[in-house]
Order: C-alpha cells, then sequence, then structure tokens
C-alpha cells in the first residue's frame, strides 16, 4: 500500500527498522547545526491526523477508530509540536494526511487548519493537499478547507464498484464518490482519486470499470495500488485463516499494465510507479519525498526529514498524546544516514519517477558515480531489461514497472 509520508528511510524502503538514539529528553524548538550544509529550512510539511471512523481491514496507518474524544487532546498535543518547531516556518507545499482529516468536525476541522497555517504559511504559487473520505465532504468543509487555501483534495474513492467496497470495508458508494468529487470542484482547484486493484475475487474486467468510472469523473490525479495484505491487519488474519486469497500475480500485472494503459491513453501522465497526472498537475508535495528533499513532519507517527536526519514519531497515538502532554519529545527514531546510504537511497527514490535520474545529476547531488556505487546490480538490471541506461539517465523499463519493488534491496546494500 502507499506510503504519504515515509518513515525513516531504512524502514520505508527496506523493512528493516533501526532506532539509532531514543529522545526522552524534555522537548525542545528544533536548533539547526551551524555547520551543516543545510542552510535552509524545508519548504514542505506534512500533519498527521490519525482518526477515521472505522479501521479498514487492509489499514496498516497510524490511526484509532471510534475515539473521537482524543480530538481534543490530540489538537493540543499537535499544537505543542508546532510551537517547538519555532518559525513560523514558509512552505510551498503542505499535505494534511492520516486517518481522515475531514473526519474532524468543522469545529475541530477549523482548530487544526489555524494551528498549521500559524505555523507553516503558504508561499505564493503553493500546493496544499488534504486527504478525504468520500462521505465526509460537505459544502462547509470543502468551503472551510478553501478558505485556509486548499488547493487539492485527495480522495479515497478505492473503487466504484458496490461487492468491491464492502469487501474493502469502505462507508461510501459509487454516487458518494461521484458527489464528493462535485463538492470539491466548487470551490478547490484540483481533485485526485485513490483505487486499489486486485482485491479479492476481482476481475480484470471489473478493474477495468473502475479505471473508466474514474476517469469519466474528470479528475486531475489518479493513484492507483496494488492491495497488499500487511501483517498485523485484519486482512492478514483473514488470509491466515484462508479466508482471504490474493489475486494471481499474472492477474495483478495485468491490472497494473491496464492502469498504465487506460489512464495514458485518457491523457494521464504516468510520472511515478502509483501515480498518473494531468499536463501540469503532479502532486508536488509527493515529488519532495522521490526527489530526496527535505521537510518538516508532525503527529503519531510522522517522520521529517530536516537538516539530514530522519525521525520518527511514536506511532501509538496514546504514547504521542501522553509524552506530549508531560512535555517530552514525541520522537521514536532517529538516524543521520552516511554519505553512501544516502546516495543509494537517493537513486532509490529517484528511480520510483518514471523520468529516473541522470547520472550527472547523481554525481552532483551525492559525489558519488552510479557505476562506482552500484555498477555490479545496475549493470545486471540493464541485461534484464528493467532498467535502462543511455549513458546519462537511468530509468525502469516497463518490465521493470510491474517488479521495482524486487530491485530496490540489491541497490541500497554493499
Amino acid at each position: 500500500m502507499r506510503r504519504r509520508n515515509p518513515t525513516l528511510t531504512v524502514d520505508y524502503v527496506t523493512g528493516e527498522g533501526k532506532e539509532a538514539d531514543r529522545h526522552d529528553k524534555m522537548l525542545l524548538p528544533v536548533t539547526r547545526n551551524p555547520r551543516s550544509s543545510h542552510d535552509m529550512p524545508p519548504r514542505s510539511a506534512y500533519v498527521h491526523v490519525p482518526f477515521c471512523r472505522h479501521r479498514c481491514g487492509y489499514c496498516n496507518f497510524t490511526l484509532v477508530a471510534g475515539r473521537d474524544d482524543l480530538i481534543p487532546a490530540f489538537l493540543d498535543a499537535l499544537e505543542a509540536e508546532l510551537a517547538a518547531l519555532g518559525g513560523p516556518h514558509l512552505v510551498d507545499t503542505l499535505f494534511i494526511g492520516g486517518g481522515t482529516p475531514t473526519h474532524l468536525s468543522l469545529s475541530h476541522l477549523e482548530r487544526l487548519l489555524r494551528s498549521v497555517a500559524a505555523r507553516f504559511p503558504l508561499a505564493a504559487g503553493h500546493e496544499f493537499s488534504v486527504e478525504a473520505n468520500p462521505a465526509d465532504i460537505t459544502a462547509e468543509k470543502v468551503d472551510l478547507l478553501w478558505s485556509f487555501g486548499a488547493t487539492r483534495i485527495s480522495l479515497g474513492a478505492q473503487s466504484f464498484d458496490a461487492a468491491k467496497l464492502r469487501l474493502l470495508e469502505r462507508d461510501h458508494d459509487a454516487a458518494q464518490i461521484e458527489r464528493a468529487v462535485e463538492l470539491c470542484r466548487s470551490g478547490i482547484d484540483q481533485v485526485s482519486l485513490d483505487l486499489i486493484f486486485a482485491v479479492p475475487h476481482e476481475s480484470l474486467d471489473a478493474w477495468r470499470r473502475d479505471l473508466r468510472s474514474a476517469i469519466e469523473l474528470a479528475p486531475d490525479h489518479v493513484s492507483t495500488y496494488g492491495l497488499t495484505f500487511e501483517k498485523g491487519t485484519a486482512f492478514w488474519q483473514r488470509r491466515l485463516r484462508d479466508e482471504l486469497t490474493a489475486v494471481a500475480e499474472e492477474t495483478e500485472r495485468a491490472m497494473y499494465a491496464a492502469a498504465i494503459d487506460e489512464l495514458t491513453t485518457a491523457g494521464f501522465e504516468h510520472y511515478e510507479v502509483s501515480n498518473f497526472a494531468r499536463p501540469g498537475r503532479r502532486c508536488r508535495h509527493n515529488e519532495v519525498y522521490w526527489a530526496g528533499g527535505e521537510y518538516f513532519a508532525v503527529g503519531p507517527g510522522a517522520a521529517r526529514h530536516v537538516d539530514g536526519r530522519r525521525e520518527t514519531n511514536h506511532r501509538s497515538v496514546q504514547t504521542y498524546l501522553k509524552r506530549m502532554a508531560t512535555g517530552q519529545s514525541p520522537v521514536a527514531e532517529s538516524e543521520r544516514l552516511d554519505p553512501r546510504a544516502k546516495a543509494r537511497e537517493l537513486l532509490v527514490f529517484a528511480l520510483r519517477r518514471n523520468a529516473g535520474i541522470e547520472r550527472a545529476e547523481f554525481a552532483r547531488r551525492t559525489g558519488f558515480e552510479l557505476d562506482e556505487l552500484v555498477g555490479g546490480p545496475l549493470g545486471r538490471f540493464v541485461e534484464q531489461g528493467l532498467l535502462e541506461d543511455d549513458g546519462q539517465r537511468i530509468r525502469l523499463t516497463r518490465d521493470g514497472l510491474f517488479v521495482s519493488d524486487a530491485l530496490w534491496p540489491d541497490l541500497l546494500v554493499d
């Protein structure tokens, strides 16, 4: 499944977390290393809102369901974490995700937006994205988001098929998706749709119908994700009990190919492994991640990259709230990558983008030549037809797109 706000680099890319040091000291404002080459603070920020009406069976994100009583304490905690950042910090991109930010009541949502706006004022020409559940969208919430400068709404549509939505445990139907898109377009410049494929019992024809239903709504952006069974989720347990069966690998591959073909034929640019956009409508915030840029992040489970250091807050909402209430740091994991590891990470993030990366740019940014760093696996993947290398730029081939996750470990390890 997707990662809107990457966790620690090693955890996000390889699945191996590293707890470099614990931050049990009192919470203090961020201070910058005067010797650091990172002279400017990040120009992007992510805010994690961990509330949902219901946790869907496939979801492993940091959230709590049915605990709206915790929202006031969360807003107190978030304001304390924001205050510790100093600032305010002008940002070009802002992303509020979750969880479901639009699950908050109108008054709670307004308080959240005011707190975030005070710490992260928006620069001219900004992009401000908010994730939303179709069932939560109202004209009043759209008006409120617009008044605070929101420019993108990312709707968790997932499907237009009633049976598939029931299996995914979603609380909306196709009519609510259509209505939500209509409401968002009344005040917000861009609308993005998330879709899930390779759901148990799903056919290729059914997936094509989902794609065509999405295209008919004329979104600015579409993200497509193959269903994964994450350990610790309800779907993982159901699969162990043989209540759910994964779609055959060949079928899942055909579904991904259908997404590429249907969406590009409809005029979308396939600019990242899972993401498609109308010209000029890419998600600029996510491009900061893929370009190896730095960004602030606040909230439970939020991962940040500031001044060359990667930190991840406690994933437990209760732990996050308790630590913030007692003036302690919310950070659970912290790490500063060595130059070689940082260069490898940059390569993997860059290869997720269909444009790939130029050899000269890679050398300029990292100080390493690609052949020196990853010459062995690079040559092997080119030989296998999974990467293409024209001597200047390296990028995934169409065949490489289908198996990209299997390539990353060889590119990350010496």
